[in-house]
């Protein structure tokens, strides 16, 4: 049986909560934050609907006590949830062992390289962030604000299973004796970037979303930051630390189907669930919980809905989409929604499908609809991105 790398810390920012207890106690009462766009200056403002984080800038630099328009808001948000990561692992000296951050974004530092774009070639004034728009940055500041120095530092950006990658290559890292912990998991801020590209292929919705609905429209997206401490088995038992769950099993694919689309019988998602069980050592009747990738696209759906079917047969396990609460997150989704799994696992909950009416067509698979209370030893959690990185993770109760 594989042995679980250990989750030792966890913290996150998102559209339903500030840290991780606020998030959970948005997910149980099925709060959602989906809303219309606020903090952009976007022709699209009363077209889509978005999960934004209601701090502004300015609040965020008073909380991390940073110079004002010194860093674009995806490190921000990253360095939030790190240091709550790291605070609940207890971490005061993360040079103390080999150390590692690894962190997935898609957007970077483009919220802010947007806006002085024009004044490329007349104005030097906000070259900090020109020269920030690139995906590495936010990391390495993220980095530079927890103190991790002489150590391993990486970005991934494989669109919306970063962080899920993110979390599998920690994990690798830590069985292969490369470091002893590792922080993983990804920031991502709106942009209007993101916004106009997501609007041009016609899959954002102006309502809220309906993840496996008949009649769903599209995806709300959001923004936000998550980040687990993994640890070594050996670091725990030599620090004594709270263990709250363990990555058990992870499989990535690729099912090179299209750039943007998920193959129509969900190939590439099915390489990695069944990769994600042979590392885990389980069968399929093992899982107790599925989070879904979920977007609420005909697309995704459609195939994820096919790939369940396909590894599960006519028993699968309770699913949902927690996208409705938190929106599309993009290279983050895999981090906030490990946590939402370690959250499952600790409380024995389901979390419900939220705005779910009609059943699709073209199966019988019915998303759990209401808070459900049942023992969960295992969460399977599920990224797909563009380009058809499809990513898998397995969360356990015990190692």
């Amino acid at each position: 049986m594989n042995q679980g790398v250990a989750i030792t810390g966890m913290g996150l920012i998102s559209a339903i909560g500030n840290n991780v207890e606020e998030n959970y106690a948005s997910l149980i009462s099925g709060k959602k934050g989906i809303s219309r766009i606020s903090q952009i200056q976007t022709a699209h403002a009363n077209d889509i609907m978005v999960g934004e984080i209601p701090l502004t800038n300015a609040k965020l630099e008073e909380i991390l006590q940073l110079a004002p328009n010194s860093h674009s808001r995806t490190p921000m948000l990253g360095i939030v949830a790190a240091k709550e990561a790291l605070a609940q692992a207890g971490i005061r000296d993360i040079n103390a062992y080999r150390t590692g951050l690894i962190s997935g974004t898609t957007v970077g530092g483009m919220d802010k390289a947007e806006q002085y774009f024009y004044d490329y070639f007349s104005n030097d004034a906000h070259w900090n962030h020109i020269n920030a728009l690139h995906a590495g940055d936010s990391t390495h500041k993220i980095a530079d604000a927890i103190g991790l120095k002489e150590s391993f530092v990486t970005t991934i950006s494989t669109a919306c299973s970063s962080a899920a990658n993110a979390i599998m290559m920690g994990a690798r890292m830590i069985k292969s004796g490369e470091l002893d912990r590792v922080v993983v998991g990804g920031s991502d801020a709106l942009s209007k970037f993101t916004i106009n590209g997501f609007k041009t292929l016609m899959i954002l919705s102006d309502t809220y979303n309906t993840p496996f609905d008949d009649d769903r429209k599209g995806l709300n997206l959001g923004e936000a930051a998550a980040f687990l401490v993994l640890e070594s088995s050996e670091l725990v038992a030599k620090e004594n630390r709270k263990v709250l769950g363990y990555v058990k099993g992870y499989g990535n694919a690729n099912d090179a189907f299209h750039q943007t689309a998920s193959s129509d019988n969900g190939d590439g998602a099915v390489l990695a669930m069944e990769k994600a069980l042979k590392v885990a050592g389980l069968q399929p009747k093992d899982i107790d919980y599925i989070n879904a990738h979920g977007t609420a696209t005909p697309n995704n759906d459609l195939s994820e809905g096919r790939a369940l079917i396909r590894i599960f047969g006519d028993q699968v396990p309770d699913f949902s989409s927690t996208k409705a609460y938190t929106g599309h997150t993009l290279a983050v989704a895999g981090g906030i929604e490990a946590i939402f799994a370690i959250l499952a696992i600790q409380n024995n909950v389901v979390y419900p499908n939220l705005n779910f009416k009609t059943p699709m067509q073209e199966f019988q698979l019915l998303p759990q609809t209401e808070l459900k209370r049942k023992e969960i030893n295992t969460v399977l959690s599920n990224s797909f991105g563009f380009g058809g990185n499809c990513s898998t993770l397995i969360f356990s109760k015990e190692a």
